[in-house]
């Protein structure tokens, strides 16, 4: 007989007895992987430099307005003004625009074209926290991303005043106002694209999808609402009345809300109480405001609830 060379090791295995964060803790991974994957962190430098190259090209047009109104404010005639807080969403809204379609189907369409959505459901997750997860996550940065602008060009306007102090004190309705208009903003330019991202794996399809309704929209929405007729009424070398007669005539104000890219920007101008400039906008004005508001809504809920059911169905 022979003795056995079989040995016993303590290894110290004890039993966890620390906090269980459970899905609360779930929730916060998926958060923080969610504003990581939309960063670009921890992946390539390619992927990093997409999402700063946007931050950089909306930031833009706040810091030149910011130093126009410090350097040549005081030389403008008289009754020409700067573009402001009620003017800067339409002039980065397309922007905005393409960087949540190229980016916001990343955090869905990677999970489902790798086949991981089951391993999130393992932990104490369901799918509507993978769900409310994604959208969160790409909110907080898209509304970072708006409202950034909007603060640089705020103390751009300040600082070059001549009182700092008494223009804030004249101006500080603008805060809220650009706040509320920005989370508008935020909320479509979120929703839209991930919608759609949750019915496919392919990040490029979806992104093309996005850009194009987009494009599609305004596209059609602009010819609808076009000029037929512009008359034009001059007295003394000024003009003091244009009148313009769509192609579509009067039902034109309601062909103006198939610019889904515009819903945001219309209910801005009501918040700002700011008179439409062009002429798709001028259409949509000549509506009671209910309606571009319940149409805003429904670009909103519509995707949102189509989003949730979609992973609800597909939940293990």
């Amino acid at each position: 007989m022979t003795e056995s060379d079989g040995q016993l090791f303590d290894l110290g295995y004890q039993h966890y007895e620390g906090p269980r964060e459970g899905r609360m803790r779930a929730r916060k991974a998926l958060f923080v992987n969610g504003v990581r994957t939309s960063l670009g962190l921890g992946r390539s430098t390619t992927a990093k430099l997409l999402p700063f190259a946007f931050f950089a090209a909306i930031m833009a047009p706040a810091i030149l307005l910011a130093l126009g109104a410090s350097t040549i404010g005081d030389t403008l005639t008289p009754g020409a003004e700067l573009p402001g807080h009620a003017d800067y969403y339409q002039i980065v809204s397309l922007l905005i625009l393409i960087f949540s379609a190229i980016i916001a189907p990343e955090l869905l369409c990677s999970d489902r074209r790798n086949r991981v959505l089951s391993l999130y459901m393992v932990r104490p997750l369901t799918s509507t926290d993978y769900v409310a997860g994604r959208w969160v996550a790409f909110f907080a940065i898209t509304i970072l991303l708006v409202y950034a602008g909007q603060i640089v060009l705020l103390l751009g306007l300040a600082l070059g005043a001549d009182e700092p102090l008494t223009y804030l004190k004249d101006n500080w309705l603008d805060i809220p106002r650009f706040l509320a208009a920005g989370a508008i903003v935020a909320l479509l330019t979120t929703t839209i694209p991930l919608a759609v991202a949750g019915f496919t794996s392919r990040r490029a399809i979806a992104s093309v999808f996005v850009i194009g309704l987009f494009v599609v929209t305004i596209s059609v929405a602009n010819i609808l609402v076009e000029c037929k007729e512009h008359d034009v009424t001059i007295v003394n070398g000024q003009v003091v009345e244009e009148r313009c007669e769509p192609l579509t005539g009067s039902a034109a104000k309601w062909l103006g809300l198939i610019d889904i890219g515009s819903a945001p920007i219309h209910l801005s101008d009501m918040i700002f109480d700011k008179e439409a400039d062009e002429q798709l906008g001028i259409e949509v004005a000549k509506l009671n405001n209910v309606y571009p508001v319940l149409w805003y809504l429904l670009w909103i809920l519509g995707p949102g609830l189509v989003l949730l059911a979609r992973y609800r169905r597909m939940s293990p």
